[in-house]
């Protein structure tokens, strides 16, 4: 991906050097193990468990605990990460800033929150497992950058586009609060627990579509170089359900999904960036 390093953006919190804590939300999130746990919960009592999870937020973010050890604040490596990040926020918050009147819409800058290990966000306390996540009740957007070397390391999905993707599919959910589609998804999961994780799915499959609409922007912009769409095809296929169910060990249970199968997440991605169309990201009328 055509970058060049330099500042960081203006909607950066940078929160590495502090200490996470708990209070401030209700929000509880979990690492894999605990999310299938859920799941299996969930179809033993026909019982909506993953809606104690999510204090608002938009979704439930899957995670693997971290094997990685956090790397110094000065590492040359995170800083670049950093620069990285903030470029990423600011070229995906400036296309939908374009792109988003065009569906009646005003795109307002959501803040990225950089932390490491636990934070307390406005939809709770959150681990670094979790994974990075959106925050619908402050806006904003979670990373620990040491999950980035989970996904090259445990994933096997390196590269900086595949990194790109995770940030524009958080940014992704970001535009659904602005279109108000997670508060009607919340209420449709309160008025049929039952289909409350086909809903979750839906929900996530449509931020990874609005991601791919970003990364269509940016081929038109002739910022993509070769091999860059399908580092983040891997990483949407790396970080399906299914995927992540089998290396818990677990047999593949489409009913406790929360993000869609591999193939789902990459069809959608794939969708979005070849149309470039938000209205092509419909997934609710699949």
């Amino acid at each position: 991906m055509r970058w060049t390093p330099g500042g960081v953006s203006d909607n950066v919190e940078d929160r590495r050097g502090s200490s996470g804590g708990f209070g401030g939300g209700s929000g509880i999130r979990l690492g894999l193990g605990g999310i299938l746990v859920l799941g299996i919960l969930s179809l033993i009592f026909k019982t909506n468990f993953f809606s104690l999870l999510s204090g608002g937020g938009g979704s439930v973010s899957v995670g693997q605990p971290s094997t990685t050890q956090s790397r110094p604040l000065n590492d040359p490596g995170e800083q670049r990460e950093v620069q990285f990040v903030s470029f990423v926020l600011d070229d995906a918050q400036n296309t939908w800033k374009q792109v988003l009147p065009r569906y009646g819409a005003q795109y307002r800058d959501a803040k990225l929150v950089l932390f490491r290990d636990a934070i307390d966000s406005g939809c709770g306390f959150a681990q670094s497992a979790t994974g990075p996540f959106y925050c619908p009740r402050d806006q904003k957007v979670y990373i620990d950058l040491g999950f980035y070397d989970e996904l090259k390391q445990r994933f096997g999905a390196g590269g900086d586009f595949a990194q790109a993707y995770v940030l524009a599919h958080e940014i992704g959910h970001h535009v659904q609060h602005l279109l108000g589609v997670d508060s009607k998804v919340r209420q449709m999961q309160r008025a049929r627990p039952e289909l409350a994780n086909q809903l979750s799915v839906r929900l996530e499959l449509q931020a990874d579509c609005l991601a791919g609409v970003w990364g269509h922007s940016t081929d038109q912009r002739n910022i993509l170089e070769a091999g860059d769409v399908d580092k983040a095809l891997n990483a949407a296929s790396a970080i399906g359900d299914d995927r992540l169910q089998r290396m818990a060990g677990r047999g593949v249970n489409p009913d406790s999904f929360t993000h869609g199968s591999s193939a789902d997440r990459v069809k959608w991605f794939q969708t979005g960036f070849k149309s470039g169309d938000v209205q092509a990201c419909n997934t609710f009328a699949q």
